[in-house]
């Protein structure tokens, strides 16, 4: 592989405690927030009262699973979905709020758990933050990565508990796997990793007219910092995640849990963040509304090995129910016949680490399983446990997914898109050209010829150029910079700014 030009490590900086900021009255008219000087009072029984900030699918669940952690309890739920706010809430007893404002405004919550939409989290995470809350954000932890920033340097600021909803770091196996990777070296030394969403979804649907808003959304507050933009999907809930506007892709979705993984298990979080990056993909065999990439490979390369990631939302062939299958090896023996297609790849000089949600498993090179991992453990559970702990005692120092740490693995995938939507017309041919590491041109040939049996040809995909990232600034430097770096920001709405954080 080509030499990576050695860049300067980011500093993480002491955290700065400031006099505490909090929000104030709501002012009139939704698209305000005022601050105040005015504390809150702490539970009186030393429970963390929470309130959960979107009440979808997910935030349902994790107030479900907020009622049984030991010192907390639901007391709020808000949403611009007054019917789901009001069904999520009424189990618990809590009070059910359209505006999220609401929530981070009341003297009775101490923590705010924040299950919105992709292009909420960093928002709602610093008005939380700056109002004296702490905080349980889902992942992806920023729609952009400049935004993710602000959260990190807000909780840093302001001194509060923030953690990332990338529940596996609660898992006891991810030790065990480091330590047979690292320390004991069964498999001898790592070459690389090929991570995989190789995991099956369908077009979104394409109206001709826009989709109606649903009567009972507060459709100023479900956009927020977001465009006010015509819809064309079918529904408004879920698939928000394939529009640029509202989220960030499957990259975004699933990308996040399986690179936090390798940057844990294969890096032991040594890499923050990737010096270079190439990029192809598109969305393809779908005439639908989505913009957000069914088929996306990137090559992630580190100042120690390199991490590749294939992604396809399609069937192995149209109309069939199996997913993908793509290697990087250069014969069909030299790659593991059960490699995850939700998971990863550690290819290591005497074998393979098979790793995915839950379990793992160690192989050689003539696939022999030579050690499996297991632990039975409900990962939810355990990683809101170690956030009310952290709430508690006031140790950031034990969480499991502090906030810095899911801001670099978010990162990985938020740069991910940056060059997808900073590529042209494809190119294979530039794909490879500033790299010699054989393993990716082998996984591009795998990703493409899956789209022969669709009949698509893979000059209808987009390619970037390999950008070179900063990774004290976190932005790109160099040949194409200009045109990846205008995508790690977003224009804000009046009243809905992320604000840099000084």
């Amino acid at each position: 592989m080509k030499t990576i030009n050695q860049l300067p490590i980011y500093q993480i900086a002491p955290p700065r405690i400031a006099r505490r900021s909090f929000l104030g009255g709501l002012a009139a008219g939704i698209a305000s927030t005022s601050l105040t000087g005015r504390l809150h009072a702490a539970s009186p029984n030393g429970e963390v009262r929470v309130a959960v900030l979107g009440a979808g699918g997910k935030g349902s669940q994790l107030a479900s699973y907020l009622d049984k952690t030991r010192g907390a309890k639901v007391v709020m739920v808000a949403d611009p979905d007054s019917g789901r706010a009001e069904s999520t809430a009424a189990p618990y007893h809590a009070k059910a709020v359209v505006d999220l404002r609401e929530a981070i405004d009341s003297p009775d919550v101490d923590a705010v758990l924040i299950a919105t939409c992709d292009h909420w989290h960093c928002l709602a995470a610093i008005w939380a933050i700056e109002a004296g809350k702490d905080v349980y954000v889902e992942k992806p932890l920023a729609h952009n990565q400049w935004e993710g920033r602000q959260v990190v340097e807000a909780a840093a600021k302001h001194g509060r508990i923030v953690q990332l909803g990338t529940q596996q770091r609660s898992d006891p196996m991810q030790a065990q796997i480091r330590e047979f990777l690292h320390s004991e070296k069964t498999l001898g030394e790592i070459h690389y990793v090929q991570a995989n969403r190789l995991g099956l979804r369908g077009p979104i649907g394409k109206r001709s007219e826009p989709l109606a808003f649903p009567k009972g959304i507060d459709r100023d507050l479900w956009f927020g910092p977001a465009a006010v933009e015509p819809l064309y999907r079918n529904q408004l809930h879920y698939d928000w995640h394939w529009d640029w506007n509202t989220g960030t892709g499957e990259m975004g979705n699933w990308g996040v849990h399986i690179l936090d993984d390798v940057r844990n298990v294969a890096y032991q979080d040594t890499q923050d963040l990737p010096d270079r990056i190439t990029v192809g993909g598109g969305r393809v065999g779908w005439d639908d509304a989505g913009q957000t990439p069914n088929v996306h490979f990137a090559l992630l390369e580190t100042k120690t090995f390199p991490t590749m990631i294939a992604l396809s939302n399609l069937p192995v062939e149209p109309k069939q129910k199996g997913a993908w299958k793509v290697s990087s090896a250069s014969a069909a023996d030299q790659w593991p016949q059960n490699a995850p297609g939700s998971g990863y790849v550690v290819v290591c000089e005497g074998g393979f680490y098979l790793g995915q949600r839950g379990s793992g498993q160690a192989v050689d090179r003539d696939g022999k399983v030579i050690r499996k991992f297991h632990e039975n453990t409900d990962m939810i559970a355990e990683h809101l446990q170690n956030f009310i702990d952290a709430v508690q005692t006031r140790d950031a120092s034990i969480l499991k997914a502090p906030i810095e740490n899911g801001h670099f693995s978010t990162g990985w995938c938020n740069l991910s898109n940056v060059a997808f939507r900073a590529g042209e017309s494809f190119s294979q041919e530039q794909l490879m050209s500033q790299t010699d590491f054989a393993p990716w041109s082998q996984m591009v040939d795998s990703m493409t010829s899956c789209l022969t049996k669709y009949g698509i040809d893979p000059q209808t995909l987009k390619s970037c150029p390999t950008l070179v990232h900063d990774t004290a600034s976190e932005r790109f430097v160099g040949d194409n910079s200009d045109a990846a770096n205008q995508f790690l920001r977003r224009e804000y709405r009046s009243g809905y700014e992320v604000k840099a954080i000084s």
